[in-house]
């Protein structure tokens, strides 16, 4: 079922679900459909740094696959402040995009979220998921580690009974890695 709103929705599927660092009216467990979350991203502004990026999610197109994720229905009144400061914090490659998300109720609105593309020069695209896994477990960068990044996003999609195949394995391999270096 179509809801036409006037609300302005933001779909986060990465630390925008457990750090915000802006208000809301409200916040929903949501759907994006033919999409998959993947560590693809290189981040040297936030989990690494110039020269040794860590990893953060992207989105990437996945006909039939469905990435859940937080929406936060966004206060009208602060919505350009909110997205000066979401531009500055996702500007490592990530652009803004108009999507279709859809609730649990069945009720699909439109939104806004970030995509880094292959177009953007951090992105890393695929690797095999050991690669991915020693290259988060060391790297930090200004924002933390990027252990402590994936094993907060694993917790909070755990938490949300959100089961995402590519970060439990990569959440998994990563404290083995870090593990094994103690």
């Amino acid at each position: 079922q179509q809801v036409v709103s006037k609300d302005i929705w933001l779909f986060g599927y990465g630390s925008l679900m457990w750090k915000t660092g802006f208000d809301f009216e409200e916040s929903r467990l949501a759907l994006l459909e033919d999409h998959a979350r993947r560590f693809w991203q290189g981040s040297e502004d936030h989990r690494g740094v110039p020269g040794a990026p860590g990893r953060v999610v992207t989105l990437v197109h996945a006909p039939g696959e469905r990435c859940w994720g937080m929406a936060y229905r966004l206060h009208a009144d602060q919505l350009d402040e909110i997205l000066v400061s979401l531009d500055f914090r996702e500007k490592g490659g990530y652009e803004r995009e108009l999507i279709t998300m859809a609730f649990r109720t069945g009720e699909e609105v439109k939104g806004l979220t970030y995509f880094a593309t292959s177009a953007n020069p951090h992105y890393l695209g695929y690797s095999p998921d050991n690669e991915i896994a020693r290259q988060i477990a060391g790297s930090h960068g200004p924002s933390g580690s990027n252990k402590e990044y994936i094993l907060q996003l694993h917790h909070t999609l755990t938490d949300h009974a959100v089961q995402d195949e590519h970060v439990s394995t990569l959440a998994k391999l990563v404290q083995q890695l870090t593990e094994q270096q103690v």
